[in-house]
């Protein structure tokens, strides 16, 4: 395959990454506290041509070195739902899944039918020393901005609140991290804020405008495609000309 046909058969393929990740971020713009892939680009150079004294820079070709995860702060939604925190600064609220031990930005909080406060999947929330949170259903709850949650007057546990650093944690599913082998959670910072819901990171005016860009841009890249192959079959027409 010449130069022409393997970059733009390089870009196409980075493109289609980026298109996934965007329409995964498209389709979690209502989903609470969803924070955005991003996308890193870099050029692969080959061995071959890093090796060659006459490289004339054909031989590299775009991929998508990396992804990342943007933790930056979503939009603060006012619910009116006592049992809806949003948090307001850094950290995550830790959830008892099957899996173990896992972190959300989604406060989209509920009651199961034995009482005990749970994530949107049934997962019971985890108190600072690692117990659950028992309430009586049809009594007002309160929370207070420490995470601390009181009903009736009564302590009922404090939310446990945990910080890392961005490289310790992995997405898993939509709204849980999986902190990394060995990684230490640190204080997190941020407070709690009864009746609202932090929103998705996810701009969809800005997502739009990216769609239509790679779009286009897959579209140039298909028709560099369509030019090389081209000139390698007229290559082969004109060879088989010569030598008839």
């Amino acid at each position: 395959m010449d130069g022409i046909s393997v970059i733009a058969a390089s870009g196409m393929k980075a493109r289609l990454e980026s298109l996934e990740m965007l329409a995964n971020n498209l389709a979690n713009v209502e989903t609470g506290g969803f924070k955005a892939d991003r996308e890193a680009y870099s050029l692969y150079l080959s061995a071959e041509a890093g090796t060659d004294p006459a490289f004339d820079g054909t031989g590299t070709a775009p991929v998508i070195e990396s992804h990342w995860t943007d933790f930056s702060q979503g939009n603060l939604r006012e619910t009116s739902n006592p049992l809806d925190v949003a948090l307001d600064g850094d950290g995550f609220l830790a959830i008892q899944t099957k899996s173990g031990t896992r972190y959300t930005r989604n406060g989209n909080l509920r009651l199961s039918p034995a009482g005990v406060l749970t994530a949107q999947d049934g997962s019971p929330v985890l108190t600072a020393t690692g117990g659950q949170i028992t309430l009586q259903t049809g009594q007002p709850v309160e929370i207070l901005k420490d995470g601390t949650v009181q009903q009736r007057g009564r302590n009922a546990g404090k939310l446990q609140l945990a910080s890392f650093d961005r490289s310790a944690v992995n997405k898993e599913g939509v709204s849980y991290y999986a902190a990394a082998p060995n990684a230490q959670p640190k204080a997190a910072t941020a407070q709690v804020l009864q009746g609202k819901l932090e929103q998705s990171n996810t701009g969809p005016a800005e997502s739009a405008v990216r769609l239509i860009s790679i779009m286009r841009q897959f579209e140039m890249l298909q028709k560099a495609l369509t030019i090389g192959n081209d000139m390698n079959r007229k290559a082969i027409d004109e060879v088989a000309k010569v030598t008839a």
